[in-house]
């Protein structure tokens, strides 16, 4: 019998295989991350999102490929990267 694998997006924003499923999705195109019940992303299934519906092993790889929080399901972690984002000079 063989493993079930999952894909996911790595730390380089490259796909991996894992025989863990991912713990968030996000959106390859907006390059953005949830939780995998997140009512937003749910909500965009049926207009096309699954095609660009990406999984990560934990929040600190979807931070290091580039990704940010989703302002729907992650509100704090959210607030806190726009603040970051306004001191840098990114906003």
């Amino acid at each position: 019998m063989t493993e079930k694998l999952y894909k996911l997006v790595g730390p380089d924003g490259q796909e991996v295989l894992s025989a863990v499923p991912g713990t968030l999705g996000g959106n390859r195109r907006l390059k953005i991350y949830g939780h995998l019940d997140c009512r937003s992303a749910i909500g965009s299934l049926p207009t096309g999102y699954a095609k660009h519906r990406v999984f990560f092993a934990d929040e600190a790889t979807a931070i290091a490929a580039g990704y940010r929080p989703c302002g729907t399901c992650m509100q704090a972690e959210y607030g806190a990267w726009v603040e970051e984002a306004m001191r840098s000079g990114r906003l």
